[in-house]
């Protein structure tokens, strides 16, 4: 007698983060799609589906921006474009997925406190992007990173507030990602700790509207600061909480993709997800996908 077991969401997350790595190191190849559903195990027809139901767009719209050429071209109007969403209002509020945020920062006098008397709940679920790790406090998420090694990433997470009393809650954890991931349009809270710079920086970073691009330099220059690219760099490269503080928008002077925390790879697969979703917004197209070239 065959049991079968049906796949469950975690299931699917799983194989749409392999999808996407698949992808990502192999983009230049053209893959077909009969290729990539293979590579996760799946028919075309099902991993087309599950594709674009969990990453928000097609295989195919995926693998035309990864590429990325065209941050080159707005990166140019990177310091207009950050401007110019500050001054709507825009730094807060209505980012990704029609997530809305809500940001309450940690006094400076708790930050040097390193956490303690803090309370932590942090744990591990698949995301579209790997390995997550999510940390909450009362007061709302603290951290959101990627990975592959749950001991390394905690580290990584423990490292910033040293003193404070972390609790391992995985089923609150699979639940926050699926509300990231999903189509959730409740509030969602967010906790910045960091130095009152790290938080200005942070704050800037939700101003860059998805599927754009800023720099260092013009994130220095929204804070008065124009030699402060190098600062401003650390600070993006400190931000706790990946994905719904945009740090992978922001771009070298040149246009490269520079470093990333959480990875190179993963950096480029974020970018072209959210390119792909603004140009099928912007162009939505009618025709279905084949099974012979992506």
């Amino acid at each position: 007698m065959i049991t079968i077991v049906p796949m469950t969401r975690t299931d699917d997350m799983k194989r749409m983060a392999d999808a996407i790595a698949f992808l990502t190191a192999r983009y230049q190849d053209q893959p077909s799609l009969d290729a990539a559903a293979a590579a996760v195990g799946l028919s075309p027809f099902h991993f087309q589906r599950l594709f674009t139901r969990h990453v928000g767009v097609s295989p195919k719209a995926f693998v035309g921006h990864l590429t990325l050429d065209h941050a080159k071209r707005d990166l140019a109007q990177g310091a207009s474009v950050l401007a110019a969403a500050l001054e709507a209002g825009l730094s807060g509020p209505s980012r990704l997925h029609d997530l809305c945020l809500k940001i309450e920062a940690m006094t400076p006098g708790d930050y040097a406190k390193a956490g303690a008397g803090l309370a932590i709940d942090y744990g591990f679920a698949s995301s579209p992007f790997g390995l997550a790790i999510v940390a909450t406090t009362d007061k709302g998420v603290c951290a959101l990173g990627f990975g592959d090694d749950e001991a390394a990433m905690f580290a990584d997470i423990s490292a910033r507030w040293p003193k404070a009393d972390y609790r391992r809650n995985d089923a609150r954890a699979a639940k926050l990602v699926a509300r990231i991931f999903g189509e959730s349009r409740e509030v969602l809270p967010l906790y910045l700790m960091g130095t009152p710079f790290q938080i200005k920086v942070w704050e800037a970073l939700l101003a860059i509207p998805s599927g754009t691009f800023s720099s260092y330099g013009a994130i220095a220059e929204h804070l008065h600061n124009p030699t402060a690219c190098r600062a401003v760099g650390a600070a993006v490269g400190r931000n706790p909480i990946s994905w719904l503080i945009p740090c992978h928008r922001v771009l070298g002077a040149s246009g490269a993709l520079t470093g990333y925390h959480w990875g190179m790879e993963r950096k480029r697969a974020m970018l072209a997800v959210e390119a792909a979703k603004l140009d099928q917004e912007d162009r939505p197209s009618t025709s279905a996908m084949t099974s012979v070239m992506l």
